[in-house]
């Protein structure tokens, strides 16, 4: 079993199975004419409960074979134009040549001495990245699992910023529609059941910044505490972003943290056309960046930024065996100082790559073709008597949903989309996505591949158009 070990003697054993794995998924990737087979759970489950894993195949070639009947066959595939769905992006190239390094080298980004300059890569990033926003000399941050954890970590540096014991009296500010995280994050942080406030969303569905004075201004009446405000650019529904420049005056007037969920819109921040969308971020105390959403990098690649770097000291614990705390004196560059996690992939190669290769330029101008294509997307919506579109993209999001003429009942038009949506995924044609708005159902597009085109979203349209059409024929069917 020796001779699976990856050292100096197994390099050609190496070179040989990376090799048959990577064409495998070239191959795979060559032949996909649709993002996905239309697979179902229970159609797929049996073919995965049969596998014993106590009987190994013992060869790469026959692993692979399995892997194409239970993976590679029925995966869902990001890379295809007609993949419209979540907030996943295709990748590129140098992203998955530094995946291929990084997992083979397999560093491990706690301490200097697993690391070296695995260490000194992620902190230049984390430079490179606060300097684009704008956060000044004083700045830091680290690398994360993706928006979740940044979302938690931010608002724990709030929490101990308040400097208060009494937990019970800490409010957390977040529009109606920002990411599920913020109300997760206070439920982990020991934060009452009222510690979120929400506060509501104008017909952009952007934060309302009055309302939010006023909320700021009852939490102060109240003797309780604004221990931060959570401002979105890019929210996960609609694309949309909270008039950050207001919302920074109000943190400042009231003493809050201002955090910015800026996990999808942080591609703004190596654009050519649309950087100014997301002016104001750079008074933030705090910024949630994904790689992974809007910079075309492999899952996962995210960080947290702060304006203070002291900040970071709120998620420091020395251990001896670890990082002992003779090291700060020693200027020993230990990230696991600043992390929520200790183990940690070097996932800031993928982005070293990807710079070094395409630089932010490249990043930047295929992140500006699908926010141009959400922006024809949105005409094509606004003049098709079909559909409703909610709001004009501010990103790549197109939130719309199928308006029969002959229906009116708004339940039945519910259920037609839900069956458009569900018909196109078994079908494999396309996938899109689905939310609420109002209490009514909608489609989503999100769209991140520069390689989709507008002829691509009116074939989805009309693919979406005929499934709600047989439905509702079915319906009609059913009731006569």
């Amino acid at each position: 079993m020796r001779s699976h070990l990856l050292n100096d003697t197994t390099t050609e054993h190496y070179r040989r199975s990376v090799t048959e794995g990577v064409e495998r998924v070239a191959a795979k990737l060559a032949a996909t004419d649709r993002p996905f087979t239309g697979v179902t759970a229970d159609d797929l489950a049996p073919r995965i409960d049969a596998i014993d894993l106590d009987r190994p195949l013992g060869d790469t070639t026959a692993v692979l074979d399995e892997l194409e009947d239970v993976y590679l066959r029925d995966a869902v595939y990001f890379h295809h134009p007609r993949y419209l769905a979540h907030l996943n992006c295709p990748v590129v190239i140098p992203a998955v040549l530094g995946e291929a390094v990084l997992s083979a080298v397999n560093s491990s980004l706690d301490t200097w001495d697993q690391s070296a300059g695995g260490t000194l890569i992620e902190r230049k990033l984390v430079d490179w990245t606060a300097a684009r926003i704008g956060l000044g000399p004083a700045a830091d941050g680290v690398f994360t699992s993706g928006g979740t954890q940044s979302n938690l970590q931010a608002l724990l540096l709030a929490r101990e910023e308040t400097k208060t014991q009494d937990l019970g009296r800490l409010r957390v500010f977040a529009s109606e529609v920002s990411h599920f995280s913020v109300q997760k994050s206070a439920k982990l942080l020991g934060l009452g059941p009222d510690a979120v406030v929400v506060i509501p969303v104008d017909h952009d569905k952007r934060m309302q910044t009055v309302a939010l004075a006023h909320e700021l201004e009852r939490c102060a009446e109240a003797g309780l505490i604004p221990m931060a405000v959570v401002a979105t650019a890019g929210t996960t529904d609609f694309g949309s972003i909270d008039p950050l420049p207001e919302i920074a005056g109000l943190c400042e007037q009231y003493g809050a943290w201002m955090h910015v969920d800026a996990a999808y819109g942080c591609g703004l921040l190596a654009s050519l056309k649309y950087r100014h969308r997301i002016d104001g971020i750079e008074r933030a105390d705090s910024v949630t960046v994904d790689y992974h959403k809007s910079f075309f990098q492999p899952v996962s690649s995210s960080a947290v930024l702060v304006r203070d770097a002291a900040t970071l000291r709120h998620a420091t614990y020395h251990a001896e065996y670890l990082n002992p705390r003779r090291m700060v004196t020693e200027r020993i560059p230990n990230q696991v100082d600043k992390s929520l996690q200790t183990t940690r992939r070097f996932d800031a190669l993928k982005l070293w790559m990807t710079l070094r290769v395409m630089g932010a330029d490249g990043i930047g101008a295929l992140f500006d073709e699908v926010c141009d294509l959400a922006a024809e997307g949105w005409k094509l919506l606004a003049a098709d008597p079909r559909f409703d579109v909610v709001v004009e993209p501010s990103l790549s999001t197109l939130v719309f949903r199928y308006v029969p003429a002959a229906v009116t009942d708004p339940a039945e038009i519910d259920r037609a989309n839900l069956y458009a949506r569900k018909g196109l995924f078994a079908s494999g044609d396309a996938v899109v996505a689905g939310t609420k708005v109002s209490g009514r159902h909608y489609l989503k597009f999100t769209l991140l591949n520069p390689e989709t085109t507008t002829a691509d979203i009116t074939a989805v349209l009309d693919l979406i158009a005929g499934h709600a059409e047989q439905y509702l024929g079915e319906s009609l069917d059913r009731a006569c």
